[in-house]
């Protein structure tokens, strides 16, 4: 299991490669705040205080490295997630997946379902600082476009749901609608992004807030 300062270390390697901070963010599945929060910590010199003085943000690291390596494993596991899709029907003939780890997710349960295959990439990969909102994710022209068919949207894991939301209104612009997503682990235990139905394998549901 990783601890923090293994987290550290995994994000300083990954900017020292060129990733942006929104990548490192998909990368190590966290949130955009735990990313330039892990990316500035390596960047220390001085030892690192103890955890509960680090004002790190509050987050859930997932590593779902032991499937993404076996090639069976993340078929079985797409198998799931394609099964949890089956009941909207055979209608459906497009799968989206979101870059980079929902891709070959969505590869994989758009060959169960039969579908054809879209892939986006959002517009965190290239975050740095800054107003995200200035900048824009895009479909890449090597997979199926949208072309106002309904789909089914794949990623890895839902931190905050702001990747999902912006998929989904990316579709919507395109003409096409969004009929369910489905995520390995959806750390926000939630129904519906967007008026989208949302499926997962494991949800992470935070518990003991005020709320």
């Amino acid at each position: 299991m990783k601890n923090v300062d293994d987290l550290i270390e995994s994000a300083a390697e990954l900017a020292e490669r060129g990733l942006s901070k929104g990548e490192i963010a998909d990368e190590l599945n966290v949130s955009r705040e735990t990313a330039s929060w892990l990316v500035e910590r390596s960047g220390r010199a001085e030892p690192p205080a103890e955890p509960e003085q680090r004002g790190k943000p509050a987050d859930i690291h997932v590593d779902w490295s032991a499937i993404g390596r076996d090639s069976a494993r993340l078929s079985y596991v797409s198998r799931a997630m394609a099964d949890l899709l089956r009941k909207q029907g055979e209608e459906i003939d497009l799968t989206v997946g979101i870059e980079k780890a929902g891709a070959p997710l969505a590869t994989m349960v758009g060959r169960e379902l039969d579908t054809d295959l879209c892939s986006y990439a959002p517009r965190k990969h290239q975050w740095e600082e800054g107003d995200m909102e200035n900048l824009g994710g895009s479909f890449s022209r090597n997979f199926a476009q949208i072309r106002d068919r309904e789909c089914y949207v794949i990623d890895d894991t839902i931190t905050s749901g702001t990747t999902m939301k912006e998929t989904i209104q990316a579709i919507r612009e395109q003409g096409g609608e969004p009929v369910a997503c489905v995520v390995l682990v959806d750390k926000q235990g939630l129904e519906e992004i967007e008026g989208v139905p949302v499926y997962s394998l494991v949800q992470v549901i935070p518990v003991g807030s005020d709320e």
